[in-house]
């Protein structure tokens, strides 16, 4: 029996080759995205895991402190505690690069000490750990010399304050011993060259065997000042892959939508492939193969598409990763993993899972069509006319209910560890349950056209009310990939619309000196800062500070910013989103809290805050009053407000790292930047206007979200796929009907025509149900997903424009698919079309 079935399943894969063709590349296209984001997403964690772990060497904690760091006098109390073996004292800072914008990581340590924590960081020659001690020279490693076209001997040049400060290059680290990008200097050299004198912010600690890590750990937080933090290696790494965790599973999300949309394509795919040959398959029926057989063997047939479509996947994901890394790096053009040097690390366990989700997916969409097939009688099957007839016995109305009603109520779920996981299941029980809808809402619209006058649209608007089922997988096609498209376009759209509003509102000045884009050693003195008011052509000016704070140790630090903000009047300078809390006699003093670090530490206005600031070490921990929410997209870790006189007054901080400045009537912005760099003797500085840093916000949210795109173009690319296959199925499960036509006097433009109409009508229900689809799907992403993920606030903005230009391009595409599946089917002559019913 199965000698006889394999031709009869696999002949029409030979004969129609497009179609498999068309439903392999969506399964491989899918299955490409999954892997490439995956493999990206992995290798940039792995390094950060392993740089922290280099780092470490063979420390069994790390003391981490603020930017500020913490007292020296720390160390040695430390060290001397029974637990610790070795303790080697640290500096571990981002120091912006003179002359470019960008930064190094800079590593002070003892190197004495160095050789019983962090052998590894040491170089091979004994000589070049000498040099260490000399305070104007440094080791890099590999990585950060190719980056910077540095060799030995050569002058690097960092910016401390606004100075430049110049290192000259020892030697480079041993091959191996850390892979990104680094520089090494001894302790004392830092302290001085970085201007951290008698200041700490990390300690690598080695214990004594036979300790115990965590319970030590535990006792030793305890001794810490507030603000400091006694951490494993290992979860140093987990704290930098924490901050982009959403930000990957949103990828990883958008790549499954993908393959998702492949596999709806093999569904549609398989259901007309089955109802073009449902005699054949009835007449197997009559000569005694059995359901069983029949069923597998058209499961097989789904799965044969899908292995070969996995298989290139795997090929192509494998490519487009290593593309990626190549062209816009391991953050995806996000811009967190800026200073990563990446290697593609090929994950076997997780490429097997993806060639198996490519498959699955393949074989669940064949599954429905071959047991409708199967469980048909052959005596209906036999009959002409039958193939609306056996789509008619697919109820799904309730099904589709249940589906849509369970995704209502899981956008109510909270987040599952810190992820939108109800959010995403109840997009795709929503997309799913409007797809089983679809054969009801098709018969429901279908049925109140009216007919037209002209003789072939009243033919195809006949034949879609004769077959809504059929006409509904081709709506269904269009509506998976084009909801999903206007989700991502109103998303995105809201998201840049609320960006470009929130600028606005931080951006008021006319112009913005900023000490340094990156790194955390550029400031403006005090004496700097006056120079700076007394500016010609400047009349008015605020400046801010920006420190961070570690809070809590599962946390990445958040960001302190003293600037200009009044109790009295906090709405004028930033953008609140809660009511200002009115503070009473007697509480403590007020800060505002941006919406992610609201979220983060569960605050509410008129709750209060412990923040580690103040007094001449770390800080005892100063209690706050939370006097209200703002809205913040730049700082995703979480930022706190205060008033900067108030900061000055309890830590007696008075460097600054940004101001604004407002530029008296009739000053010129070049004649003030050039009055700035003087009065500032050419200092390393950067100074903008409120055009350019717009500019500059808008250029990163673009880069950030390209990825975003691509995926999104991909699932449309799959969708319009779908609909290609939708209609040359049927066109051919059609040829007979061609041929009454052509024998009744029809010519073949007319049926041409005929068929564009019914393109027409498919493809106007399918983008207005996906359009339908797609804006509540936009909702959830930006109530709930976005709100879970990342913690921002954005309000509804509507891309009509975009919208509109897609429907349209849909339109075009479903009506020109039909056209040409139709030249395609009549291309026989018009007697043999019609022999089969002889």
């Amino acid at each position: 029996m199965f000698p006889l079935l394999r031709p009869l399943i696999l002949g029409p894969l030979r004969e129609q080759p497009g179609r498999s063709v068309l439903a392999i590349l969506a399964i491989a296209l899918g299955v490409a995205l999954g892997v490439a984001v995956h493999l990206v997403n992995s290798s940039a964690i792995n390094e950060f895991e392993l740089a922290a772990r280099h780092i470490a060497g063979e420390a069994d904690l790390v003391i981490r402190g603020p930017r500020t760091g913490f007292e020296e006098n720390l160390y040695p109390r430390i060290a001397r505690l029974p637990q610790v073996e070795a303790a080697n004292p640290a500096l571990d800072l981002e120091v912006p690069l003179a002359g470019r914008q960008d930064s190094l990581r800079f590593l002070g340590f003892d190197p004495l000490r160095a050789a019983q924590v962090q052998p590894a960081l040491l170089p091979e020659r004994a000589g070049m750990v000498l040099d260490l001690f000399n305070p104007d020279t440094v080791l890099l490693s590999p990585s950060a010399a190719e980056w910077l076209g540095k060799k030995k001997g050569d002058k690097l040049d960092i910016q401390v304050g606004t100075r430049s400060v110049s290192l000259q290059i020892a030697g480079l680290l041993p091959q191996g011993a850390y892979r990104q990008r680094i520089a090494v200097m001894d302790i004392s050299g830092a302290q001085w060259r970085l201007d951290r004198l008698g200041r700490l912010n990390r300690i690598d600690l080695r214990l004594k065997p036979g300790s115990d890590v965590e319970a030590f750990r535990r006792e030793l937080q305890a001794m810490l000042p507030p603000g400091v933090q006694a951490l494993t290696p290992d979860s140093e790494g987990e704290h930098s892959s924490n901050l982009t965790r959403a930000y990957r599973l949103n990828l990883d999300m958008l790549a499954l939508v993908a393959l998702f949309t492949g596999a709806f394509l093999v569904f549609s795919s398989q259901v007309l492939s089955v109802l073009r040959r449902r005699s054949q398959l009835a007449l197997l029926r009559a000569i005694g193969v059995t359901r069983r057989a029949l069923a597998t063997w058209l499961i097989v047939e789904g799965a044969a598409v899908g292995i070969v479509g996995s298989a290139f996947g795997l090929l192509l994901g494998f490519a487009l990763a290593r593309y990626t890394l190549s062209l816009v790096g391991a953050d995806l053009g996000a811009g967190y993993f800026r200073t990563l040097a990446t290697s593609l690390e090929v994950e076997p366990q997780a490429m097997a899972l993806f060639f198996l989700l490519g498959v699955l997916y393949a074989v669940l969409g064949a599954a429905a069509p071959a047991w409708e097939a199967a469980r048909r009688p052959p005596a209906h099957a036999l009959r002409a006319g039958d193939e609306e007839e056996g789509l008619g016995k697919l109820s799904t109305l309730w099904w589709a209910i249940a589906s849509i009603v369970a995704g209502a109520l899981l956008v109510l779920a909270p987040a599952i560890n810190g992820l939108p996981i109800a959010g995403y299941l109840a997009i795709g029980l929503i997309l799913l349950g409007t797809v089983l809808a679809m054969p009801w809402l098709a018969s429901a619209c279908l049925a109140h056209l009216p007919f037209p006058a002209h003789a072939q649209g009243a033919i195809a608007i006949a034949q879609l009310k004769a077959t809504p089922r059929q006409a509904a997988i081709s709506i269904a096609a269009i509506v998976t990939s084009f909801s999903l498209m206007v989700s991502m376009l109103i998303m995105v759209g809201s998201f840049r619309a609320s960006l470009e509003t929130w600028l606005e509102r931080m951006l008021p000045a006319d112009l913005y000196l900023r000490a340094a884009r990156f790194g955390e050693t550029a400031f403006f003195t005090p004496d700097e800062q006056e120079r700076i008011a007394a500016t010609a052509g400047v009349a008015r000016i605020e400046f801010i500070r920006s420190q961070n704070l570690l809070l809590a140790p599962q946390r990445p630090p958040a960001i302190l910013l003293a600037g200009p903000v009044e109790a009295s009047a906090p709405e004028r300078v930033l953008p609140l989103t809660s009511r200002p809390y009115a503070l009473k006699a007697g509480e403590p003093p007020p800060v505002w809290v941006s919406e992610v670090a609201a979220d983060l530490y569960r605050l509410r206005p008129g709750d209060r805050i412990k923040l580690p600031i103040g007094g001449s070490t770390a800080g005892a921990a100063r209690e706050f009053t939370v006097a209200g929410i703002w809205r913040d997209y730049a700082r995703q870790s979480g930022a706190i407000a205060i008033n900067r006189e108030l900061y000055v007054e309890l830590t007696g901080d008075r460097l600054v790292n940004d101001a604004a400045l407002w530029l008296a009537p009739g000053a010129s912005l070049d004649a003030v930047r050039g009055a700035l760099r003087e009065g500032l003797g050419g200092a390393n500085v950067e100074i903008a206007t409120t055009r350019e840093l717009r500019a500059i916000s808008l250029g990163a949210f673009d880069r950030t979200f390209a990825i975003t795109y691509a995926l999104e173009i991909a699932a449309v690319l799959i969708g319009l796929f779908g609909v290609s296959v939708s209609f040359s199925a049927q066109a051919l499960a059609r040829r007979r009907e061609f041929g009454v036509l052509r024998h009744l006097g029809m010519m073949r433009r007319e049926i041409g025509a005929m068929l564009g109409c019914e393109g027409a009508i498919v493809a106007a229900l399918g983008t207005a149900f996906g359009l339908a689809t797609g804006w509540v799907i936009g909702l959830i992403l930006i109530h709930v997903v976005n709100r879970q993920s990342f913690h921002w606030s954005m309000e509804l903005h509507m891309p009509w424009l975009w919208l509109a230009g897609l429907a349209m391009l849909v339109v075009t595409a479903a009506i020109a698919t039909a056209v040409w599946s139709g030249r395609a089917a009549m291309s026989n002559d018009v007697v043999r079309a019609v022999r089969e019913d002889w």
